[in-house]
């Protein structure tokens, strides 16, 4: 998925964030070096100029709301997938968190024709996020195995793959499901499939070898990874934030990148967008990054429970977050108190008293998503 731009806020203290003010501790990263020959960042078209970035952004937006008006535009989230085609007339939206597709078009002649076309286009966008363009209406090259698969069922029951189980499909929707609205300018045709009720669990299984490896090369557990990216995702690779976050752990390229490439993988710059959409090297730079918050920013903290909880809310918050909880001022008096606490005192003061409410739910969210990882249900 190369999103040709993406958000323009740079939040140094949200997802990932890195500690720049920190003390940096002497460490030996030369067991994952090994790994920085396979992972150099892909060639692309991204810029580093945020003024080119907010001109891409407002042209985009612009051609948004000329088809679709103020009141009717979506874009991409972490957990809403938004596709334009076909000139900005016909969108796909995947909404993960409800669990529904929906395509529908704006098309003003022929819609029916046009949503057909939608319908396809959505049911066989490739499992591959670095061929689709979140940020342009630019058409999906269609080939290999789709995105949903297995996540969608056609009216038979059966799993969507080949263009002529798709067009048969889109025939059923738009003969017996099309819907229509009215907007202020314009009139929608719409169809609504529903995915299948484990489709969190079709998306994180594809991740397991990927999620296994990662665990192995930097010593994090496996439900850990798998809870981080239930909650940063949804296990969409597609993910985007307003934060500057990419991909399935939703790795911020400045902060929590820069520290990956520079402390662990010994190269020079920051990881690209295109590199972050790979899901392979964003599991592998998000999990390099907690084995820096273990080995590096939070080493001090002695209890492995208790560092296990500062190391996902840290993910979230920064470690700055988490030493504020207890003290505001004086890192190493932090460090001392939070040591002096047992685990269950430190997770209720970083659920409880953090100064951030999105890093006290952040945790919360993580530690259920891990139990419900080891009870079989991710």
């Amino acid at each position: 998925m190369r999103l040709r731009a993406l958000f323009l806020s740079l939040l140094l203290l949200s997802g990932c964030s890195r500690e720049f003010i920190e003390k940096l501790y002497d460490v030996d990263y030369s067991t994952t070096n090994r790994f920085a020959n396979n992972l150099a960042p892909l060639p692309g078209q991204f810029t580093q100029d945020t003024a080119a970035l907010d001109r891409l952004m407002n042209s985009f937006n612009g051609q948004v709301k000329r088809y679709w008006g103020d009141n009717d535009s979506l874009v991409a989230s972490k957990r809403q997938y938004v596709k334009y085609t076909d000139g900005y007339r016909s969108r796909a939206h995947v909404d993960f968190e409800r669990g529904v597709v929906i395509v529908e078009t704006v098309a003003k002649t022929e819609p029916t024709k046009h949503l057909k076309e939608a319908i396809t286009t959505t049911l066989l966008t490739p499992d591959n996020p670095g061929g689709v363009d979140l940020y342009s209406d630019s058409a999906i090259e269609l080939s290999g195995k789709p995105f949903l698969y297995g996540q969608v069922l056609d009216n038979e029951g059966k799993p969507i793959e080949w263009s002529w189980r798709a067009n048969r499909f889109a025939d059923y929707l738009i003969d017996g499901k099309m819907k229509k609205r009215s907007e202020r300018f314009h009139q929608v045709y719409y169809v609504e499939i529903p995915m299948v009720a484990d489709h969190a669990n079709q998306r994180g299984y594809k991740y397991a070898s990927i999620v296994r490896d990662a665990s192995r090369r930097y010593g994090i557990a496996e439900d850990l990874i798998y809870a981080i990216i239930k909650t940063e995702s949804s296990f969409n690779p597609y993910a985007v934030s307003h934060a500057n976050a990419y991909g399935l752990m939703q790795v911020v390229p400045k902060t929590a990148g820069a520290d990956v490439f520079k402390l662990v993988k010994n190269k020079p710059g920051i990881p690209t967008p295109e590199y972050l959409f790979d899901p392979a090297r964003n599991i592998d730079t998000g999990t390099a990054y907690f084995y820096i918050l273990r080995t590096r920013y939070l080493k001090d903290v002695r209890d492995p429970l208790s560092l296990h909880y500062s190391m996902i809310s840290a993910y979230n918050g920064g470690t700055g977050g988490v030493l504020n909880t207890f003290h505001s001022s004086d890192r190493k008096r932090a460090m001392n108190d939070l040591n002096s606490l047992q685990p269950n005192q430190v997770y209720w003061a970083l659920t409880n008293k953090h100064r951030n409410a999105e890093a006290r739910r952040y945790l919360e969210k993580v530690t259920a998503f891990q139990k419900e990882f080891n009870q079989g249900k991710i």
